[in-house]
């Protein structure tokens, strides 16, 4: 599909695409370094990177194109391209490996890396690609296409290479919210274990610390792609973590504590590309809407559901003709027409990224909740979590960026500033960091100061799900983790709960 047949359905989605460029192969000037070339096979342009397991390095073995910066800034920015590998080895790190990656600077002279999620080993053609929100500030940005930190072969068919710069029509729609809702103070809480693991008497824990709000995670297969494409099983387990929330119901509606069903793990699964099956597959999608359709029957008027979170964390890398935005447009759709009055969470791209703000319509609908998620610097947050570096301290240096409250706060920006231009309510669903991680406690202060600061609801993640977040446990890194029940991270967490009103 041309590239502008696809930007013409996506204008749905996205609220109305103003213009676009469109920039092709040709349009670039590409260097190579040995082991990357270019060939032409039967009229085409193709992009041959061929690199032996003796030669691995942690150079980028790429093609580079500088991009005109000038005609692409402060807009919605896209790259798709086919591609294909063989015997691509695991690289070191896991953002490594095949890439399809922007690098680009801004005025104050920070760099930022988006890129597309590729596999390795070996594969056959396969659309690949990204999509980002390029500031109005850059300076300097290049395209780069090739391998790194791997071995193995790859191809780049680049006539089907296709950079496409869109800027937004205005998005001015003002959210407006029942009584209830505008009146009730921020609330604060935690994301749930699994449903399977979720006791009542995990609640009086909850309601010792005072915490009001539960985000009830229906999740499992994490990461895992290619999982839950049987729908009957799906179905199956589903209603088995619905029971699991009805059980808890009666206790938390003593207890003065709220939940938000997060469908947190969608029928489907995700595709190797990382991205969700029901932005792609019409049959999975349907039964993903009719699964929220079954839950605003059996909880609408319930007065311990605060709201109904419809995805967890989705991430288009590509534009789509129905992907993160108008699948929850849909489906919020389909829930109004059972239930008008519970709040529906919506998120942002890339899972739930704040960056992605920037360019994140606002929904046409009304007592609509606004969710993004707070891990950065991942480097920080995640060390030792994928096999990343520890002890990473927080506030710390990183590169050459200093990581301190007034860092996270310029990272919420765009979430701030959409919340103030659309008068809209914001969630916070996830904020961490790992129990080892120097600072941990620093750092969770300077993002809560900074969520009541702007009024943002928020749930820590995760209440008992896993030691690497919990607040039951310490230790110095993740093979000597131990329970406890006094630590820093704790401390800071039940004194913001304390603020807490039931």
């Amino acid at each position: 599909m041309k590239a502008k047949h696809i930007l013409m359905m996506l204008a749905v989605s996205l609220a109305a695409l103003a213009a676009e460029k469109v920039f092709t192969a040709k349009d670039f000037k590409w260097s190579t370094v040995p082991g990357v070339k270019m060939e032409t096979v039967d009229g085409k342009p193709f992009l041959i990177v061929d690199i032996p397991k003796g030669e691995v390095s942690k150079k980028q073995n790429c093609a580079v194109a500088a991009l005109d910066v000038e005609a692409i800034k402060g807009s919605l920015f896209s790259v798709s391209v086919k591609v294909r590998g063989k015997d691509v080895t695991e690289p070191s790190q896991r953002h490594n490996g095949v890439k399809c990656m922007v690098h680009y600077v801004k005025d104050d002279g920070s760099s930022t890396w988006p890129g597309a999620s590729i596999p390795r080993g070996t594969f056959d053609w396969r659309n690949t690609g990204l999509l980002f929100w390029m500031p109005p500030n850059v300076t300097k940005a290049v395209l780069l296409l090739g391998l790194q930190d791997s071995a193995g072969h790859v191809e780049y068919d680049l006539s089907t290479l296709r950079c496409v710069s869109s800027s937004l029509a205005e998005d001015n729609y003002i959210v407006k919210y029942p009584e209830r809702v505008q009146n009730t103070p921020p609330l604060r809480g935690v994301m749930s274990p699994r449903p399977e693991r979720f006791k009542p008497s995990d609640l009086t824990k909850l309601a010792e610390w005072n915490v009001n709000l539960v985000r009830f995670q229906i999740c499992r297969h994490w990461a895992q792609i290619g999982s839950d494409t049987d729908i009957e099983e799906y179905d199956n387990w589903f209603h088995k973590c619905l029971d699991s929330l009805d059980a808890l119901l009666p206790d938390a509606q003593k207890l003065g504590i709220q939940f938000i069903i997060d469908l947190h793990w969608p029928v489907g699964g995700r595709v190797e590309s990382n991205e969700m099956r029901i932005f792609y597959e019409k049959k999975y999608r349907d039964h993903f809407i009719e699964l929220w359709k079954e839950i605003a029957a059996r909880y609408k008027g319930k007065s311990a559901i605060w709201a109904y979170d419809i995805i967890n964390e989705p991430k288009n890398f590509q534009l789509l003709p129905v992907g993160y935005w108008e699948v929850q447009k849909m489906t919020a759709e389909a829930i109004r027409a059972i239930d008008p009055d519970t709040p529906i969470v919506i998120e942002s791209n890339m899972a739930a990224n704040p960056t992605t703000f920037s360019y994140l319509p606002s929904l046409p609908l009304d007592n609509i909740i606004y969710q993004a998620h707070m891990y950065y610097p991942g480097q920080f947050t995640h060390q030792g979590v994928f096999g990343s570096p520890t002890n990473v301290a927080y506030p710390g240096v990183i590169g050459s960026v200093t990581f301190d409250r007034a860092e996270l706060k310029k990272y919420l920006e765009p979430v701030r500033a959409f919340q103030l231009k659309h008068k809209c309510r914001i969630y916070i669903g996830e904020f961490s960091a790992a129990t080892w991680a120097p600072g941990a406690e620093k750092y969770l202060a300077d993002c809560i100061s900074i969520f009541e600061e702007y009024g943002w609801d928020w749930t820590y993640h995760a209440f008992r799900e896993s030691p690497v977040w919990s607040l039951e446990h310490e230790g110095p890194d993740r093979k000597h983790i131990v329970p406890s029940k006094d630590n820093p991270r704790l401390r800071v967490m039940k004194a913001a709960w304390a603020k807490n009103q039931k």
